[in-house]
């Protein structure tokens, strides 16, 4: 095997890889990135038989073959070399790579023994993939990452035909967020729990294109598998991640019925956050910022008589009756940033009630509702 690859393309496709590859591998050979050169290209793949990356570039091959070194040694390696082209061959056992004056020999591991990765399921449709990176990372953060609890730490997708609607909570919180695709399949109805953290991790590194998704139709959770596949700057990139087992919670019933609503409250997105960040540094850990929406304005409080407090006033357009309810401010910042618009939209039908959080353009604007984020309030204490 012999290549010849772009410096920094191999250094993005390396590091891009080697997110599937464990810390702590149950299995030695996990640890290794395989390499496989054929006519005008090198394939990279990383497997922990949860998740499997694979990344082609572009490279000048004079000998093809394949070969496994450890990925977390060429990831580094890699990224500390000059930006000049990188000669990579193999000879036996050993692995040669070469860059300027630099000069590095590898121990190769024994590639016969790397697990099979999973086939790509078959298409099921496509996305842009900017929308999907947008969407998902407005709803991944609400998953928990307790994984005592592995099916509140995955994303659920449920898609109806040309609708995809992304659900995700940690039983404090939930987001909910609509977008529209393109299915192989008007009529298309699939259900499935993806792992949050790689489907926010795959939404990332496939921005830039038309993201293929694909989906095991047969097999809904457990052994059931999730496909993604883009074209980015450099090559072409395909992931697959298992699917969660285990029954989702119903969470629609959380999210406040229009008719329900008591009090609407439209507010200028930043100056929220920049009032809940000044009010809470006072706060104790996990303690809420109680918050009073009046006519008047909103007024936000926290801390208590024998420690240090802090209080602040904002103005606010209210509709409704005046209410006073307590957030977690960690919880209601996210959902805050979450939203992307300037003007933050409060719906409440009780202050014991869960909270919707959408947002808008402007003030005469009707909320967006595409995203929304439903935020449990915190028992006060007078």
């Amino acid at each position: 095997m012999k290549v010849r690859v772009e410096r920094d393309l191999l250094v993005e496709s390396v590091a891009w890889v080697g997110r599937s590859l464990p810390s702590r591998p149950s299995v030695p050979i996990l640890a290794g990135l395989l390499m496989e050169a054929s006519e005008g290209q090198l394939t990279l793949s990383g497997f922990d038989y949860e998740t499997s990356h694979r990344v082609t570039l572009p490279a000048q091959v004079s000998d093809p073959g394949r070969c496994l070194v450890s990925g977390r040694l060429v990831a580094d390696i890699v990224k500390s070399l000059p930006h000049q082209v990188i000669d990579f061959s193999v000879d036996g056992a050993k692995a040669l790579l070469v860059c300027g004056t630099s000069r590095f020999t590898l121990q190769t591991l024994p590639a016969s023994e790397y697990p099979e990765l999973p086939a790509q399921p078959p298409s099921s449709g496509v996305i842009s993939s900017d929308v999907f990176a947008r969407a998902v990372s407005q709803v991944a953060g609400s998953a928990s990452r307790d994984d005592t609890m592995p099916v509140f730490t995955g994303v659920r997708m449920e898609i109806e035909g040309s609708t995809i609607t992304l659900l995700a909570t940690d039983r404090y919180r939930l987001a909910v967020r609509e977008l529209e695709w393109e299915p192989d399949e008007p009529t298309v109805s699939a259900t499935t729990l993806i792992p949050a953290r790689a489907l926010s991790d795959t939404a990332k590194a496939m921005t830039g294109s038309t993201l293929t998704l694909s989906l095991d139709k047969d097999a809904a959770g457990g052994d059931g598998l999730a496909g993604f596949a883009g074209e980015v700057s450099g090559g072409s990139r395909w992931t697959t991640t298992r699917l969660l087992d285990g029954s989702f919670p119903k969470v629609r019933n959380l999210m406040p019925e229009p008719d329900a609503i008591q009090t609407r409250v439209r507010i200028d997105t930043t100056t929220l956050v920049e009032a809940v960040k000044r009010v809470a540094l006072v706060a104790e850990r996990n303690a809420p910022v109680r918050i009073t929406f009046t006519a008047d304005g909103a007024t936000l409080d926290a801390g208590n008589g024998d420690e240090a407090q802090a209080s602040e006033t904002i103005e606010t357009h209210l509709t409704g009756d005046p209410v006073t309810v307590g957030f977690n401010p960690t919880y209601l910042l996210d959902g805050l940033h979450a939203i992307g618009t300037p003007i933050a939209h409060l719906a409440f039908v009780h202050p014991t009630k869960p909270a919707e959080l959408t947002g808008a353009t402007n003030l005469e604007e009707a909320p967006q509702t595409s995203f929304r984020y439903i935020l449990m309030p915190v028992r006060l204490h007078n």
